[in-house]
């Protein structure tokens, strides 16, 4: 395999982010669903998830720049441990039936003749696979590739209507993703096979993808419910009314009751987001009493002579108790 760092065009200086805007740049350009005509595109492709996994993790880099590990992330023979105190047996032509001889150590301690982990484990050792083999030929079993995690912004419009949401995945691709009714922010889905391709033509990784709700100028949500504010006048609060409530839906008229205290919470069933069964959850109205911008005489002096002759206790303190 080429060096990682060739592969990727960055220097072996480059900062990790630097790292990660070149494979996001080369892996974009080269994916092979936009390469469809190209029949190296996944060669290439592969070998860019390659160099990625080597240079862009922060514990296989400074072992690659060290030499432990070589540029298909595999640990590097670095000699037979117990120093050479022994001895071992090479290839050959003495085995029984002529067939090749395999390694096997004969030092004290170490795997012996017999011993089910001298073969396997020595030539994994010598060949860089990183443990036992598993299929003959010294070959491995494939590996499943990496999962990726990505985040879903949408909208309270876009989940009422059922509309799709974009995703910039890791690896490069872009997906629209369904989110099913009831879904709230800090959801997972799961896209089978959109995570990283296997190193050995195993099967690819998963995306794990997060919903996350973007914040709403008029919506605050609470499970499938939604609240707001309403600003309404003092003669609406006492003298009742009727005003435009925003929704998702659109803008609707809700009735104020006579004497309505700011704070007080009115619903409108049915306005709020989408339950897993089809229905809706409630819009949870809150009055906030507004008076005039810069006062009004008249309704201060109003006030002065209401509180002269029918000021009535709120607070508990007032009442002596």
């Amino acid at each position: 395999m080429r060096d990682p760092y060739e592969v990727l065009g960055v220097k072996r200086s480059a900062s990790e982010a630097e790292i990660k805007s070149a494979f996001r740049k080369l892996a974009k350009k080269h994916h092979p669903d936009r390469n469809a005509n190209d029949p190296k595109a996944k060669e290439r492709f592969a070998e860019l998830n390659s160099a990625y996994e080597v240079v862009g993790d922060k514990d296989k880099r400074p072992q690659f720049d060290r030499g432990e590990i070589g540029a298909d992330g595999k640990p590097k023979f670095q000699g037979f441990p117990g120093g050479g105190a022994g001895g071992f047996e090479g290839f050959g032509q003495g085995a029984p039936g002529g067939g090749a001889r395999t390694f096997r150590w004969s030092t004290q301690g170490g795997p012996g003749e017999g011993d089910p982990l001298a073969d396997d484990d020595i030539l994994s050792q010598l060949f860089g696979g990183g443990g036992r083999a598993r299929a003959t030929g010294g070959r491995q079993r494939p590996v499943r590739g990496e999962d990726v995690s990505a985040t879903a912004a949408i909208t309270l419009e876009q989940l009422l209507k059922g509309e799709k949401a974009r995703v910039d995945l890791p690896t490069g691709r872009t997906v629209d993703i369904a989110v099913p009714p009831g879904t709230g922010p800090g959801k997972v889905i799961r896209l089978k096979g959109q995570g990283r391709p296997s190193p050995s033509a195993g099967p690819a990784g998963d995306a794990l993808v997060t919903v996350e709700f973007v914040p709403h100028p008029h919506f605050r949500v609470e499970g499938d419910t939604l609240r707001s504010d309403v600003p309404v006048t003092l003669d609406e609060a006492v003298l009742g009314g009727k005003v435009r409530v925003p929704t998702l839906d659109g803008s609707v008229t809700m009735s104020i009751p006579a004497n309505s205290s700011g704070g007080r919470t009115l619903r409108l069933k049915g306005k709020g987001l989408p339950k897993a069964g089809g229905e809706r959850g409630d819009l949870l109205v809150t009055l906030k009493i507004m008076l005039p911008e810069g006062g009004d005489r008249e309704l201060e002096a109003l006030m002065k002579t209401w509180r002269e002759t029918n000021r009535y206790s709120v607070r508990e303190d007032e009442a002596g108790v």
